[in-house]
């Protein structure tokens, strides 16, 4: 008995099959607040789909109705979607705080961080950005959302805002660390998740390329895979900007990507370990 019990440790150990650890993927969706319906499918996915962690952007106008949203699922990993810009056309919010050199002439945030042909010196990088409102600006969003949300973990980036420069990488860093929040996801390993090459125009390219990238991930490794949830109908289909015209029936994708069966069904097929950002630490 003593021999046998010997043996299957030692073929644990050895064989590829007992000592490959699972690829793990944390799926989170992004701009909880800018929709009711971004708010409504965010909620489905996590409570009836693969998403994990759900990113809220604090000055969003549907911030209330997320607050009440986030309520009925208490165990749901939640981050700060740190935010400096008002994207959309048609919808738009303002900073919490009196930051004039992040505004543009109407008091909203700019549209766009980085330049953009269809919104000439309408980004933050045109404009004279001060590091100071930076700070001011993203410490009451944090502040805010921890009034309201018991289960933060974590704080993202939307738009790539927290890398407009050294300086506001550093000041997200330390935010994160005076707040108890996790952000540097370099040091745990954390490498991109995407569609691939795949195309992505209908819910189910969607599937067929994530299913696909699937097969690409390593054992062991930890992944990150970020989309944007949303129903298609008439409040998302008023919702764009320039150059991203079809974003509710790119939205309602995501949702039916992030709840489809097959796409459970590949996660198990292929020993890939859902986790949310709570479990990086």
């Amino acid at each position: 008995m003593k021999a046998t019990c010997i043996f299957i440790v030692f073929l644990f150990c050895i064989h590829p099959v007992f000592s490959q650890q699972p690829a793990r993927l944390v799926v989170r969706g992004d701009d909880m607040g800018y929709s009711h319906s971004g708010n409504v499918a965010l909620v489905k996915c996590f409570q009836e789909g693969i998403e994990k962690s759900i990113e809220v952007i604090v000055p969003s106008p549907w911030f209330p109705e997320a607050i009440q949203l986030l309520k009925k699922i208490p165990n749901a990993d939640i981050g700060v979607h740190l935010a400096l810009t008002s994207e959309w056309d048609n919808v738009k919010w303002r900073p919490l705080t009196d930051c004039p050199s992040l505004k543009d002439s109407n008091g909203y945030f700019f549209p766009m961080v980085y330049p953009n042909k269809n919104y000439p010196g309408k980004s933050i990088k045109e404009n004279d950005w001060k590091i100071e409102d930076v700070e001011k600006e993203f410490r009451a969003q944090i502040e805010m959302a921890k009034k309201s949300i018991p289960n933060l973990t974590h704080l993202s980036s939307h738009m790539g805002c927290t890398d407009l420069n050294f300086q506001v990488k550093d000041l997200t860093a330390r935010l994160a660390k005076e707040y108890s929040l996790e952000v540097d996801f370099d040091k745990h390993q954390v490498k991109s998740m995407g569609y691939g090459k795949g195309p992505t125009k209908t819910s189910a390219e969607k599937a067929s390329s994530f299913i696909r990238e699937l097969g690409n991930l390593k054992p062991g490794n930890t992944y990150m895979f970020v989309d944007h949830p949303g129903i298609d109908g008439p409040e998302l289909r008023a919702v764009h900007h320039v150059g991203y015209e079809n974003v509710a029936q790119d939205r309602q994708g995501v949702t039916d990507l992030f709840t489809n069966p097959a796409v459970k069904a590949a996660l198990k097929k292929n020993n890939v370990v859902l986790i949310s950002y709570k479990d990086l630490k």
